[in-house]
């Protein structure tokens, strides 16, 4: 029963942050509530005992990506000097296109319903995890560490002050 309560309680913080993001007049209080919603897309993970996608999750998504936008803001507005604001002018597309998805995924829940019970996951995924990317995967996982740092030399690069 507590983990219906805690699916539950990230559910609503997870939509009620997306609709925040969305509908927020400020950007850099936009990105705030982003990073809201993906710390509770890292609680989801964790209800399904995915340690892993729950720490790559806080990692790279709430910790990385988020300093990356707050900075990209700061900077901008620096640079432009004022405050950026976002507007929303197709709001009642994006509403009409949202409950016409939200009535798709009932129907196709209410055909297929989903299993009572969650299957047991067979050993440590993290672990298994781990050894695929530093064995079989290690190529395409080096080639993103390579991708990621020219990714900061260029911020470094575009950051620097004119002289």
């Amino acid at each position: 029963m507590s983990e219906q309560i805690a699916f539950a309680v990230l559910a609503f913080t997870l939509v009620g942050s997306a609709l925040a993001v969305v509908l927020s007049k400020n950007l850099f209080h936009a990105v705030l509530w982003l990073a809201l919603a993906l710390t509770g897309t890292a609680g989801v993970f964790l209800l399904l005992d995915a340690e892993f996608l729950a720490a790559v999750q806080l990692l790279l998504y709430a910790g990385g990506i988020i300093t990356i936008v707050v900075f990209a803001i700061v900077v901008t507005e620096r640079l432009i000097g004022e405050r950026l604001t976002q507007t929303n002018m197709r709001i009642g597309g994006g509403a009409l296109l949202s409950a016409v998805l939200f009535g798709f995924i009932l129907m196709v829940l209410a055909r297929h319903p989903l299993p009572a019970t969650r299957p047991e996951m067979p050993g440590d995924l993290t672990r298994a995890v781990g050894e695929a990317v530093l064995t079989r995967y290690v190529l395409p996982f080096e080639l993103l560490a390579v991708l990621m740092l020219t990714g900061l030399l260029g911020a470094i690069y575009f950051a620097r002050p004119e002289d």
